[in-house]
């Protein structure tokens, strides 16, 4: 059996033709997502759209005649130019066709546009994730039934007694049945007339209502399958709760670009996890320096500024956030601090007592993720641990929500997110 899909998406383009165009040239098109993450915001990671891939990869294989081997002949045009003899100079530079693109070839650039899901599958291929990690990072829609009405039909348990009597009232009220008041006083009335040997004709009046009332009695049955009533149940999505993020980050000299794009991968993906898992996520950026303050994305990300370093700023901008926007008992609280590890050693004891007594008792989840120079850029093998992360590890404990990583290339990001999750995310829903 064969099965041609020619089913269409929303753009009109066959659902068949995209999926090969996307095997065709995958290197490109992940290439292309990985590149248009950089810019994007961490809340629109997960969002399909629009990427640019070069035309150069996107061509279709021709076949043509070898230049080599075989007899030729050609006919030539005339020209008013050149006589045989002649050398004919090199045209002009730029005469090619279609505009320049970013690599330098010379025709415009092709757009292809990919739906959410496919966007985050090659999001999350670029992390070289297995198929079991895809799906639990992507979560899967949970669902609750709700109350929608009645309906005629249904299984038993779903009978409504109540619905079904209202019914059946409304029924045998507009058919006028009988009640059984009313035949119970006849019956009262000829036992009566028969007992005192009454008027003939009154008893006959009377047998013949009777024999009327039981007839219409069992014409119109107490309930009929017309007045049976079922509960009707639709399946509607489960909001699990709301969650806020908070993204802490040192923006101090020593965090260059590479460590700042380290940082925004493990953020989105954190995004990513928690809008799968949780109905309205906020996310919350805290940047910091010697002093800190809550900043929109844009401004967290690219902002430059230059001062040492004191993490206890940003573990109090936080508690007054969450004090006055985000109170624990209505919010899930998540945060992710990243830094290259530096703080100023008189600093260390209050942000390990921040840490320790006002933090971690409001959060569901903290991570520190410590990022770091690529390797081959280490000049030691073997680095000695910072000063943040030694401060940190003396109060790390498994009764703690807490958890510490280093990260040095973009490679290492989803592992080590992975290793932070995999056992949290179990937790984390039952406990919304």
């Amino acid at each position: 059996m064969y099965i041609i899909d020619r089913r269409r998406d929303a753009s009109g383009k066959s659902i068949g033709n995209r999926q090969r165009f996307i095997r065709r040239a995958r290197a490109l098109v992940r290439h292309a997502v990985r590149e248009a993450s950089k810019d994007r915001k961490i809340t629109d990671t997960g969002k399909g759209g629009e990427i640019v891939v070069p035309v150069d990869g996107v061509h279709e294989p021709s076949l043509r005649r070898s230049s080599k081997g075989g007899s030729r002949e050609y006919l030539l045009p005339g020209n008013k130019s050149y006589i045989e003899g002649d050398s004919i100079e090199r045209p002009p530079s730029g005469g090619g066709k279609g505009g320049a693109s970013a690599d330098g070839s010379g025709e415009d650039e092709f757009r292809f546009a990919l739906s959410d899901e496919e966007f985050i599958d090659l999001f999350l291929e670029d992390l070289e994730l297995p198929d079991l990690a895809k799906r639990q990072v992507m979560g899967e829609g949970k669902e609750q039934p709700r109350r929608a009405g009645y309906r005629s039909s249904g299984p038993p348990a779903s009978l409504s007694i109540q619905q079904t009597m209202r019914k059946s009232l409304a029924r045998r009220i507009a058919l006028r049945r009988p009640k059984v008041e009313e035949i119970a006083e006849l019956e009262a009335q000829l036992k009566q007339l028969e007992a005192e040997g009454g008027n003939e004709d009154k008893i006959l009046e009377i047998r013949e209502a009777l024999k009327k009332q039981a007839k219409r009695s069992i014409a119109i049955p107490f309930i009929d399958p017309v007045d049976v009533r079922y509960r009707r149940f639709e399946m509607e999505p489960k909001p699990v709760a709301q969650a806020v993020m908070f993204c802490l980050m040192d923006v101090s000299g020593s965090m260059d670009e590479h460590l700042k794009d380290l940082a925004k991968r493990f953020y989105s993906l954190l995004y990513l996890f928690l809008s799968r898992r949780y109905r309205y996520v906020e996310v919350v950026f805290i940047r910091h320096t010697h002093e800190a303050k809550e900043v929109d994305e844009d401004t967290f990300f690219h902002a430059r500024e230059t001062g040492g370093t004191v993490v206890s700023t940003a573990l109090e901008e936080m508690i007054r956030v969450v004090h006055d926007r985000f109170p624990p008992g209505v919010w899930n609280i998540y945060a992710a601090q990243a830094s290259d590890g530096d703080n100023l050693p008189i600093d260390n004891e209050k942000t390990v007592s921040l840490l320790k007594t006002s933090i971690l008792p409001l959060c569901q989840y903290y991570a520190y993720i410590e990022v770091g120079r690529e390797p081959e850029e280490r000049r030691r093998s073997v680095e000695p641990p910072s000063t943040l992360w030694r401060a940190y590890d003396m109060i790390l404990s498994p009764k703690l929500p807490m958890a510490m990583r280093k990260v040095r290339d973009r490679r290492d990001i989803y592992p080590v997110f992975r290793e932070l999750f995999e056992r949290k995310s179990n937790a984390a829903t039952t406990g919304a």
